[in-house]
């Protein structure tokens, strides 16, 4: 079972899909603050406005989340590649919403950068709220599992050793296209994928995540608290552009889809942002 965030005829829905279709909640508009788990199991479903998903346009899954954590330097082989030393503690930066585009939203490319890479990622929605969480019970506060694509300014990424103005620009970061629930999926060994114009430049699964995702949720939770909604990025495996040779960056009329197995493919253009 898969929720979305979307738009139809004008109005804001969350709908549970089915097979090549969507059938709407009743009174709810979008994945965030205000669906705690136990909205979207017990909203009322309104079989009669069922509609293709192919007649919806798709909203970033979690429109406008409260916080967005990312992970850096969680796998392995991205730390290898990058000739960092392994943490001992996660590595956190922010995103925040006004980053964030659906599935099939073109990535939009800035015009101040020649180093646009890709980063693919599990992402974690929070479903219920918490502080001080304790890495034992740390899953009983997850609304469910999406995909991203953290994708990165380089260029601007290591002006500092702060990552902020590398990670954060607006409408760069595709997320969803859904929710796939704790119980709908074994992540112990899902794979995870990037494919550039038809190419495979990330493969990985998630059993190499350094620090998991039960001990992500606790770090977090133990210095602010934890909200319906609130979405933490796991970290990208090794194969970003920036670290290959030759390197690869997205440019003007790429196609990028990140992948986790069981959870869903996020696919997305890349355009040059146009400035007015």
């Amino acid at each position: 079972m898969s929720y979305i965030s979307y738009i139809h005829q004008g109005q804001l829905h969350v709908g549970e899909v089915d097979g090549a279709n969507v059938v709407p909640l009743d009174g709810v508009t979008e994945i965030g603050r205000f669906t705690p788990e136990n909205v979207l199991d017990q909203a009322t479903r309104l079989p009669h406005l069922t509609v293709a998903l192919d007649e919806v346009q798709l909203r970033p899954v979690v429109p406008n989340p409260g916080k967005i954590f990312c992970v850096g330097l969680n796998y392995d082989t991205h730390i290898t590649e990058t000739k960092r030393e392994k943490p001992t503690y996660p590595v956190l930066f922010p995103k925040y919403a006004s980053s964030l585009i659906a599935a099939g939203e073109a990535i939009q490319l800035p015009p101040e950068t020649t180093q646009f890479d890709y980063e693919a990622e599990l992402a974690v929605v929070i479903g219920r709220s918490g502080r001080r969480i304790p890495e034992s019970r740390a899953l009983e506060h997850v609304m469910g599992y999406t995909v991203a694509n953290d994708v990165t300014v380089r260029d601007y990424q290591y002006k500092t050793h702060q990552w902020l103005q590398g990670k954060a620009w607006d409408n760069t970061t595709p997320l969803g296209p859904s929710l796939v629930r704790p119980h709908e999926v074994d992540l112990s060994k899902a794979r995870i994928t990037t494919v550039l114009n038809g190419e495979v430049m990330q493969d990985s699964n998630l059993s190499y995540l350094i620090f998991s995702i039960a001990r992500l949720i606790s770090t977090v939770a133990e210095f602010t608290e934890l909200q319906p909604g609130d979405v933490i990025l796991t970290g990208t495996p090794g194969g970003v552009g920036y670290r290959r040779d030759p390197q690869v960056f997205l440019q003007d009329g790429d196609e990028v889809t990140i992948e986790v197995e069981g959870v869903g493919r996020l696919t997305n253009s890349v355009a040059r942002e146009i400035v007015r």
